[in-house]
């Protein structure tokens, strides 16, 4: 089928806070993507969801399937140093004094592709607070018979080096009303703590801990809000996190390229909404480690005119 570009808004006289809609389908598989941060709001087989999304009504809370440019997760006090100058971002995350997941995931994508089965949605991220140089960006949606898959396409068409990072944030569901019964599994040696701010403070081994999810356990009462490394990849080279049903034959796989050397898993304990809170797990694959900007750990330096490509997606589990 012949691509074709934009969608209008609803008829009558409100528009959705999440802005365009724009809705996909392939087989049993149907997602909508907004134009609003370019997101992944809605994912399902059939009738069952496949994320913990939000509705049309709604607006994105919990970053909830949105992808997140030029940095993933937290950067200390909002603050770096890059080519000898100190750079200050706005305060994004104020109650732990940082700024969080990017700059790209309120604003509004231009749907440049739009057909049946895909989507694809451009922005253009101009210097603000912080934050120097030009990106394109370019995300693509497409549903086939392996799934969802989501590549992420950043160029910088600055003129000088910038500090790049990208990562995504859905909530994987099995459709249970919470995840404590729900089986998750994590391929990954590595886990990073964090202290009060969310920021990592070293590397420790999974083992023998309530992180290590090497194999299929039920999550339980685990709180988790850190990031995995030292991934362990398929042959295919993709990392694979599986969230299965423990009452019933479902379940959910999220596989993560060899763009993405992290995993942030989220229990949702934090969240501001209550009633969000463990409803689904977050499961975000991340180009680099939280706070990159600072450590420098997994953080891309883009050259000028420089492309980073990068792909995860998302798997109906039988």
């Amino acid at each position: 089928m012949g691509l074709k570009t934009g969608q209008d808004y609803p008829a009558g006289p409100q528009v959705p806070p999440s802005g365009r809609q724009y809705r996909i389908r392939s087989g049993r598989q149907a997602a909508v993507l907004t134009e609003v941060g370019g997101a992944l709001r809605d994912y399902r087989l059939d009738e069952r969801a496949l994320i913990d999304g939000y509705g049309e009504d709604e607006m994105c809370t919990g970053a909830r399937g949105q992808s997140l440019i030029p940095w993933p997760n937290r950067i200390r006090g909002g603050n770096y140093e890059w080519g000898g100058r100190q750079l200050q971002l706005d305060l994004s995350e104020p109650d732990k004094a940082g700024a969080i997941h990017g700059l790209t995931r309120w604003r509004n994508w231009h749907a440049v592709g739009y057909g049946a089965e895909r989507v694809s949605f451009t922005c253009t991220l101009h210097p603000c607070p912080g934050w120097e140089w030009v990106l394109e960006c370019r995300l693509d949606y497409l549903l086939d018979d392996d799934g969802l898959s989501v590549r992420t396409t950043t160029t910088n068409r600055s003129g000088t080096p910038c500090p790049y990072g990208t990562g995504a944030h859905p909530y994987l569901s099995t459709g249970a009303p919470v995840i404590d019964a729900d089986l998750a599994q994590v391929p990954a040696e590595t886990y990073l703590p964090v202290d009060d701010a969310g920021i990592p403070t070293g590397r420790e081994s999974v083992e023998g801990t309530q992180y290590d999810l090497r194999s299929l356990q039920e999550l339980g009462s685990r709180r988790i809000d850190v990031a995995y490394t030292d991934l362990v990849r398929d042959p295919d080279g993709r990392a694979r996190v599986r969230l299965l049903s423990s009452r019933r034959p479902s379940g959910v796989e999220l596989w993560a390229d060899e763009g993405y050397s992290y995993l942030e898993i989220f229990t949702g304990d934090t969240l501001h909404q209550r009633h969000r809170r463990r409803t689904g797990l977050g499961v975000e694959p991340m180009t680099c480690a939280p706070d990159a900007f600072n450590s420098g750990e997994g953080l891309v330096r883009l050259e000028p005119g420089q492309t980073h490509t990068a792909s995860w997606g998302i798997t109906p589990a039988p």
